[in-house]
């Protein structure tokens, strides 16, 4: 808009007549116990709804088809978490029970009788819904969630002999609807019966663990092998240490196992291509801290605003960033091989995971009249 500009028309935006929260909940609202799926459905396909506004597992289907899922979720959104949100977006999530510097002897969350109350936004979770800000249209969704056996990696206890139990009494799914003005209500009409393909993108989460260790300090991990469609763009590694299942120990922290390098390989091609020579013990991982810092610009295009000091990260999640989004032709040509090489300072230390978070490219199309999903 220029300032010379003095007769320029005013512009009131009327597509949008109005977004209500509808609220849903489970085909059985009472069955919210271990190793429960949960799914909650939306029927109603003549509706627009906005759901990147609104366990062990989740999984996201549009007309039955799975369009996106996310595995050991705390882990996984935990991981993603500590790289993506700044200070200032912690103090807003902790309406979702997001507490990133918390000790044990805090008690921000559960109330004097043992309750909480949480509103978690399903962009916290899981790829689909954070990267995917349009509408769907004419379209039936299923939300399905799936309870751990247990909740000893979901609760801190000073007692190594205790077995907590968390039970839910109500689950809902909070979706906008999203009404419009006639001339785009027109719009989207048509576009349903021009029977089109319309494509979803996004950067799908998934997690691949290496549960246990060797006792060695160099080890060589093959990851797993994608094609070129799934291209992997950001990749995060790291490690706990008899964390799992140990209900006196944070499963939101990780360890750095006295890691002195690491690089990723897609086929023939390593990230980084210098090495990283950390040497924990005399706090020598500025280079690790500086690569973590550079997540949100890399992936959001926003500023970089860390949520963890220096000696956070070191204390809290010393994990390792690989920035893969820039990649050779060659590369996406065939199958993609990826591993992950590592070394440290001294033997890994017994029971050890390793875990690498791979966010990566996908594709799905769906056609609003015929109600065909597929992935590309």
């Amino acid at each position: 808009m220029s300032i010379l500009n003095v007769t320029e028309q005013l512009y009131v935006d009327n597509t949008i007549v109005s977004s209500e929260i509808h609220t849903y909940e489970s085909y059985l609202p009472t069955k919210l116990s271990y190793n429960d799926e949960i799914v909650i459905p939306i029927q109603e396909v003549d509706k627009f709804t906005l759901p990147c506004e609104s366990f062990f597992e989740i999984r996201y289907l549009l007309n039955g088809i799975t369009v996106d899922s996310i595995r050991d979720v705390s882990l996984t959104s935990t991981l993603k978490a500590y790289l993506s949100y700044s200070s200032s977006d912690s103090v807003r999530l902790q309406n979702a029970g997001w507490f990133p510097k918390l000790k044990i002897i805090d008690n921000v969350l559960v109330d004097s009788k043992g309750g909480f109350n949480l509103c978690i936004p399903l962009k916290m979770l899981m790829g689909f819904f954070e990267d995917y800000k349009k509408i769907l249209v004419n379209v039936k969704q299923e939300l399905v969630l799936l309870r751990s056996s247990d909740d000893l990696n979901a609760v801190i206890s000073t007692e190594a002999t205790d077995v907590p139990k968390v039970e839910i009494n109500k689950l809902s799914w909070n979706i906008p609807h999203i009404s419009v003005g006639i001339p785009q209500e027109l719009a989207l009409t048509k576009l349903i019966d021009r029977n089109i393909d319309i494509i979803l993108g996004f950067r799908s989460w998934e997690l691949v663990e290496f549960p246990e260790l060797t006792e060695t300090n160099r080890h060589n991990w093959p990851v797993k092998t994608t094609t070129k469609l799934e291209t992997s763009r950001h990749i995060i590694v790291a490690f706990q240490t008899s964390r799992r299942n140990n209900v006196s120990k944070d499963m939101s922290k990780f360890d750095h196992c006295n890691i002195r390098n690491i690089k990723v390989f897609l086929n023939s091609d390593r990230y980084p291509y210098n090495d990283l020579y950390l040497d924990f013990k005399e706090n020598k991982y500025a280079s690790l801290y500086e690569i973590f810092a550079k997540f949100r610009q890399s992936y959001y295009e926003l500023q970089n605003e860390p949520i963890f000091t220096p000696t956070e990260f070191k204390d809290i999640a010393p994990v390792t960033y690989i920035d893969c989004s820039h990649q050779k032709e060659s590369i996406q040509s065939g199958p993609i091989v990826m591993r992950v090489e590592f070394e440290s300072s001294e033997n890994i230390p017994k029971n050890t995971s390793a875990y690498c978070l791979i966010l990566h490219d996908k594709l799905i199309s769906y056609n609003p009249l015929t109600k065909i999903v597929k992935q590309l």
